[in-house]
């Protein structure tokens, strides 16, 4: 996914503010699911949702205003109930911004852990073994 930097992503000294990255990610992981035929809001009326069990991010070099970002998104783990991203952001320059991985948990309505649907999971696992 490409994302522009627009100085709203940006502090006072024209640096993307840390926390920005977690727009990017989420939107990056919902293109993510949109590419490969895995519709939120179909899942959502199947019962499927997603909820964030843990975030880390490692960033190495800052992004500034006017920056053309690339995040690669792909996943890294699969189990009953997880589902584990990984990401690559770099700049126009090639130049690795951050790398980070998210671990999504499946759940129900009532927020407790619930196991993909045997076809999302088979979808996913299909996934994994596709380089993004």
């Amino acid at each position: 996914m490409k994302k522009r930097i627009f100085y709203h992503h940006t502090d006072c000294g024209g640096v993307v503010y840390y926390s920005r990255y977690l727009d990017f990610l989420e939107e990056a992981r919902t293109e993510f699911f949109e590419e490969n035929n895995l519709s939120l809001t179909k899942l959502y009326e199947q019962g499927v949702f997603f909820v964030v069990a843990r975030q880390e991010i490692d960033y190495k070099f800052p992004a500034r205003y006017l920056d053309v970002l690339d995040i690669k998104t792909w996943i890294e783990d699969v189990s009953n109930v997880r589902l584990t991203f990984g990401y690559e952001i770099k700049n126009q320059e090639d130049k690795l911004i951050a790398s980070a991985k998210t671990i999504l948990v499946c759940v129900d309505n009532s927020f407790k852990p619930h196991a993909f649907p045997e076809e999302i999971k088979k979808k996913i696992e299909v996934l994994k073994l596709k380089p993004q």
